[in-house]
């Protein structure tokens, strides 16, 4: 169960890093409610699978999520650059998770 919440820590900080975006976009009480609310439901999830995993290994995969998620969130909704070496260190970040998880 730690793992999923975890999971979802990581897919909520995704939606608060895609709120940010939209918040400059568009200046909204809206976009601002689903930001708190988005980064708001990731702490949360994230401090109940840290009841159960090493802080460290929670840590990282929930911030290796959020940022490999919310970079390749950047380049699918809003076009940003899908250079090759961009994709490599993407990867990295993900294998690196990966690589936590099989370990812990």
């Amino acid at each position: 169960m730690a793992w999923i919440s975890l999971i979802a820590a990581g897919l909520c900080e995704m939606f608060g890093v895609v709120m940010i975006n939209q918040l400059h976009k568009n200046r909204s009480w809206r976009s601002l409610v689903l930001l708190i609310a988005g980064f708001g439901a990731s702490f949360i999830f994230l401090a109940y699978s840290m009841k159960t995993l090493p802080m460290g290994t929670a840590y990282a995969i929930w911030t290796g999520m959020g940022a490999s998620g919310g970079a390749i969130l950047g380049m699918v909704l809003f076009g940003e650059s899908k250079d090759w070496k961009r994709l490599v260190f993407i990867g990295m970040v993900l294998g690196a998770a990966i690589g936590l998880k099989l370990v812990s």
